[in-house]
């Protein structure tokens, strides 16, 4: 690939460099003043939502692999936000996208794009996390609907979501992974209890869900009965970019780099110390190799094509990658490192002590790293499977 900008990419830097200084009072700070309308502008100017198509709430561009990284580029030089992500935006719309109706389409893709709905994600239960096609939370049919009893756990945003995609057995005599229906409904339907769980942060961004005979219509179903397992790792594989965004963790290395600039240890600066030096260039060498790995993840997007193994090692590489600057950042603190909640002497609002313990659950959530690297072994570099335990 050929990252030369032509005179027209210059030009589209420009034209980004300068809606971004335009608008830089709307998000002073690193945050926008109001979500939703900055969304709303983003998506209008073809900068959140760009390649969505216009009929689902997009901005309609075809897809351009140096426009998608100047923006990056400009939107991380500026600090300014990348517009609204998570369970909705990044892991729902693009699995609707790919295996949706037209009525789901037109009916959430473009209130999610735009901040007006809320979504979590029902997949983990107590008794299936990384063996995930074991859950139990069954439906039972009641004429033209479902009756959901069971539970989930570790669902992320359930105490503030509007809706929630669910993984359900609908089919009980299937096999385990065929028995699986990918289902959307209300968390606002009757029947479902929310229970906040408080983790290592001190917050409690996690919840157990429970339902109990929660009527759901069976055309909320999303790809079919019995094809939960195919839909639920659509969304897998879209959940793993997410959690392994290459722009958000440049962003945070160079927040690093200047954390480093600032923080002194008597009279010398924490970067100009050789070991801290040294750490530091490991984690911005290996920040590259996943900035180009994202460029080949685009590629192969534009080209329709699988990205194989280069898809499979983001979400372990991201997750590992954030806590280590992280962590370099902790250390780079010194005592003040070991700090949290609040005080004078707190260094980004205590961030970087959140981020340190936040991101060290991601190493275990959406999907351990021993079990990325089992699918990295097995569906990227075609070593066989570990032999299962010899029965009697």
């Amino acid at each position: 690939m050929d990252l030369t900008l032509t005179p027209e990419m210059a030009a589209f830097r420009d034209e980004v460099r300068a809606f971004l200084e335009a608008h830089a009072d709307d998000y002073a700070g690193g945050a926008p003043k109001d979500a939703k309308a900055w969304q709303k502008r983003l998506i209008d100017n073809g900068y959140a939502a760009r390649t969505i198509p216009r009929e689902y709430g997009g901005y309609g561009a075809e897809p351009d692999i140096l426009k998608s990284r100047i923006i990056a580029e400009e939107f991380m030089r500026a600090e300014a936000p990348r517009g609204l992500a998570g369970q909705g935006v990044s892991m729902l719309v693009p699995t609707l996208l790919e295996v949706g109706s037209e009525e789901q389409k037109w009916q959430w893709i473009g209130p999610t794009l735009r901040g007006e709905v809320v979504w979590c994600q029902g997949y983990s239960e107590p008794g299936a996390g990384s063996d995930l096609a074991s859950l139990q939370t069954k439906a039972v049919e009641d004429g033209d609907d479902f009756l959901i009893s069971g539970s989930k756990i570790w669902t992320s945003t359930a105490q503030l979501a509007d809706m929630i995609f669910c993984l359900v057995r609908t089919e009980p005599e299937a096999a385990k992974h065929e028995g699986i229906s990918y289902i959307l409904f209300s968390m606002k339907t009757p029947g479902i209890e929310v229970r906040p769980l408080t983790t290592m942060t001190g917050q409690a961004e996690f919840n157990e869900v429970f339902f109990t005979d929660v009527r759901v219509p069976k055309a909320n179903v999303v790809g079919g009965r019995g094809r939960g397992w195919f839909v639920a790792n659509t969304t897998l594989k879209h959940e793993r970019g997410m959690l392994g965004d290459p722009n958000a963790t440049e962003a945070r290395l160079n927040s690093l780099i200047e954390l480093m600039k600032a923080e002194t240890v008597g009279a010398e600066r924490i970067i100009d110390n050789p070991i801290f030096r040294d750490r530091l260039m490991q984690l911005q060498a290996r920040v590259f190799s996943m900035k180009f790995n994202g460029l080949r993840l685009l590629t192969a997007a534009q080209a329709g094509e699988n990205s194989g193994l280069a898809g499979l090692v983001v979400k372990l590489q991201g997750c590992e990658l954030n806590h280590q600057i992280a962590a370099l950042a902790i250390d780079a603190l010194g005592e003040l490192g070991i700090l949290y909640h609040d005080g004078p002497h707190l260094r980004a609002k205590g961030g970087w002590q959140r981020n340190y313990m936040f991101d060290l659950g991601l190493i275990i959530g959406g999907g351990t790293a021993q079990i990325q690297k089992n699918i990295i072994a097995e569906r990227g570099l075609g070593l066989p499977r570990e032999p299962s335990p010899a029965k009697g």
